[in-house]
């Protein structure tokens, strides 16, 4: 019998596909930001859908992040679903009253009567020099808000299915997609398909130890993984996906098995979100065979040289030494 070829998308092919079919799915879903219909298209996540659905549901707009993102809320008190896209997150800086004092506490002041289901997908990270002005992450800020849903997907299957959830969410989702990730490729299913957005993935299963990684770090995660079998090293390595809402127990029963714990982080270690699950870990009582431990960015700017890159940003090499640290007795 003949294997059929499976099918590959790139991490960019799988947003495009997610946007095209949640547009089918439900006429009240649109596109806006700036340069979304014109030049690099996103990325190329949103590169034909003005010809295939018409400048009213995909359209450019002014330089401004507040307007956009009042505009954003407004829509979607309306009955409609937003996808606004940041090239930076950075610059979300300056919606910080939006999302603070708006979009995050809408529903809890309407006791719930109200809802603001809208999308602001947000473009992270390192690449190509970027530098302390369009570089950051910011996911933990994010995340510290209540109400506000923060989903970081790893790879284009995850993407897909995490964008479409996050679409037809009735919560306000920031959608955190990593700079390093637009060209990798995997298999991605053609229908729509859905994740729970609370819900870490097990990508490697082990007895040895437990690393919990978002984002392009997971990949990165991956690499080592693989050599730490070489040392006959089995690794638990869970994918949070969500890092305001997910199921901490499906971590507290790794860390129970392996009895290790290490966190791998693309952001800033104060107040990150390795801190908080290290310390809900700790709250829980687990006994562990060693501190659990944590690899994350400095706490500095990030930096824009190619030589002080290198110095700055954790590789696979990295988490592998933290690793067989931990395992050490």
């Amino acid at each position: 019998m003949i294997k059929k070829k499976q099918r590959i998308l790139s991490f960019s092919e799988a947003i495009k596909e997610a946007q095209t079919q949640a547009f089918k799915l439900d006429k009240n879903v649109f596109i806006f930001g700036q340069a979304v219909d014109k030049t690099g298209h996103v990325f190329h996540t949103t590169e034909g859908l003005l010809k295939k659905f018409g400048k009213k549901r995909i359209f450019d707009t002014p330089n401004s992040e507040q307007a956009e993102t009042m505009f954003a809320a407004g829509a979607a008190n309306n009955g409609l679903r937003p996808i606004l896209i940041h090239h930076r997150v950075d610059f979300m800086a300056y919606t910080f009253d939006e999302l603070v004092n708006w979009i995050s506490l809408w529903s809890f002041k309407s006791s719930g009567k109200s809802s603001m289901p809208l999308v602001i997908r947000a473009i992270i990270g390192r690449g190509w020099g970027q530098g302390p002005q369009h570089a950051k992450t910011l996911h933990a800020m994010f995340s510290y808000l209540p109400g506000l849903k923060v989903i970081m997907p790893s790879s284009p299957s995850e993407a897909k299915g995490l964008l479409l959830s996050s679409i037809m969410s009735n919560d306000p989702v920031i959608f955190l997609e990593y700079r390093a990730l637009y060209n990798t490729k995997e298999h991605v299913p053609e229908k729509p398909y859905f994740i729970d957005l609370n819900e870490p993935r097990k990508r490697m299963l082990g007895k040895d130890l437990t690393i919990v990684s978002m984002g392009a770090s997971v990949l990165t995660s991956i690499q080592a993984c693989e050599n730490l079998k070489n040392k006959s090293i089995n690794v638990d390595l869970i994918d949070l996906r969500s890092l305001s809402t997910f199921n901490i127990e499906k971590i507290f029963l790794s860390v129970k098995k392996t009895k290790r714990l290490l966190m791998v982080e693309d952001g800033w270690s104060n107040g990150s979100i390795s801190s908080e699950i290290i310390t809900r870990v700790a709250e829980a009582g687990i006994k562990l065979k060693k501190p659990p431990q944590r690899i994350c960015w400095p706490n500095s700017h990030v930096p824009m040289s190619p030589v002080s890159e290198k110095e700055f940003y954790f590789d696979q090499k990295d988490i592998f030494n933290a690793s067989i640290k931990l395992m050490k007795v």
